[in-house]
């Protein structure tokens, strides 16, 4: 079993950057894909990247390409968001995940493939 625990949110100008973090628990933490979510009011929660379990690849949403970028280091068995040139419409809770399932060859861009989600962290953009 994985257990993730995120970090890093917070209040920020737009035009600002922000770095998320999920430290995750579990021996097999390095074969599992991650990913993370968001959420805003009102809306259905949405993939916004992910990476693969080897690392290898990484896939984003459409409105934050070239401005967001996943990494990970299993030496620390952490998991990163770096994000940046932030618009208020990323205002959103932001929720670290991984898959259902190890060495998935599918990218995690629908809740269905998630198998453990952290508790969120609230992510705010002012105008």
């Amino acid at each position: 079993q994985v257990q993730l625990v995120e970090s890093g949110g917070g209040l920020v100008q737009a035009g600002g950057s922000l770095r998320l973090s999920c430290a995750a628990s579990g021996r097999t933490f390095r074969n599992y894909g991650m990913g993370w979510f968001r959420q805003a009011p009102g809306l259905e929660r949405e993939s916004v990247a992910s990476i693969s379990w080897s690392g290898g690849r990484t896939n984003y949403a459409d409105d934050v390409q070239g401005r967001f970028t996943i990494s990970r280091d299993n030496a620390r068995n952490t998991v990163y968001l770096q994000m940046n040139s932030l618009k208020p419409e990323d205002t959103a809770v932001y929720y670290c995940a991984a898959a259902a399932a190890p060495f998935s060859s599918q990218p995690m861009r629908d809740i269905s493939r998630v198998g453990y989600w952290g508790q969120g962290t609230q992510v705010t953009v002012s105008s």
